[in-house]
């Protein structure tokens, strides 16, 4: 009698696992990439800099130390220094000392920054709608909440 290996043994790139992880990374890519150029085009702002605004943005003082900035926008700690240095020469954000520790430098973003961010989240929505409203209904968009909120989960 022949023993019968399953598929997934022999071959694990069927495995629905890595399909499904397949289909996170490029709808991930796909989007990222179309909102990056749409962004470019209608605002002048790169998409690394729309992600440390709107990290800023979401705090309440506006301000996070530098490496919470990296952790945020998962980028190197030598990345997120370049990236801070040129937002800053374009006035979007400043650097400040922390009260606190002065060893730690805050990120802070601007009054310019502000609106600059003001005008890339009104084609953020426009982009929102038009590739993620538009396809799921409210259900399905809050049952994919969930989900990617418990992918991203810490252990």
């Amino acid at each position: 009698m022949e023993t019968v290996i399953p598929l997934s043994t022999v071959c694990p790139s069927s495995d629905e696992r890595v399909t499904l992880f397949a289909l996170l990374l490029d709808t991930n890519a796909r989007l990222s990439r179309s909102f990056a150029v749409r962004l470019e085009e209608t605002c002048a702002l790169p998409l690394a800099w729309f992600e440390v605004l709107l990290q800023l943005r979401r705090t309440p003082e506006g301000s996070l130390k530098m490496n919470e900035v990296a952790e945020a926008i998962v980028h190197s700690t030598g990345g997120t220094t370049r990236l801070i240095d040129r937002l800053e020469e374009a006035g979007l954000v400043q650097r400040q000392l922390c009260p606190s520790d002065r060893r730690a430098i805050h990120v802070a973003i601007t009054a310019q920054g502000n609106l600059k961010l003001d005008d890339a989240l009104s084609v953020h929505m426009g982009y929102l709608e038009e590739h993620l409203s538009s396809r799921l209904t409210c259900d399905e968009r809050a049952e994919l909440t969930v989900l990617l909120t418990k992918l991203n989960a810490t252990r």
